[in-house]
């Protein structure tokens, strides 16, 4: 597929939603893995325009590329919002993830649903850029 760059809006995202869905359609992925990896993106590409753009007074775009394997679907966001590794937060324990909402801090689930939704999650800043990584093993393929 090819290469997409977005604004760093919210307005994107039902753009970014479409380029997923026909990664994962192309990919031959099953409904279950093709929803957790659309999930898992969008809450990462959210956290970007908020965090790293809208709260920083920022303006930039996201890039999102694709790579189709025999074994492997992968898809890269790629910024240059604010440097922000999601894996540096603590994730919820289960004994916070059965708390009712109101009794739960803020933030940290989105990251626990991308790491649940993907079969590999990486980040890396290089050269100014974010990079988030997701990956689906494609033995789910449908």
């Amino acid at each position: 597929m090819i290469s997409l760059c977005l604004p760093a809006t919210l307005d994107s995202l039902d753009e970014l939603g479409k380029y997923i869905m026909a990664a994962t359609t192309e990919a031959g992925l099953d409904t279950k893995p093709a929803y957790g990896l659309r999930l898992a993106v969008d809450e990462i590409a959210t956290n970007i325009i908020t965090h790293g753009y809208e709260e920083a007074e920022r303006a930039g775009d996201i890039a999102v590329s694709s790579e189709l394997t025999d074994s492997s679907l992968t898809i890269v966001l790629e910024d240059t919002g604010i440097p922000f590794d999601p894996l540096s937060r603590t994730l919820p324990g289960e004994e916070e993830l059965n708390m009712p909402l109101e009794e739960r801090d803020i933030g940290g689930l989105g990251i626990f649903l991308v790491l649940k939704g993907v079969d590999n999650f990486s980040y890396e800043f290089s050269e100014g850029k974010n990079r988030n990584i997701f990956v689906m093993n494609r033995s789910g393929r449908g």
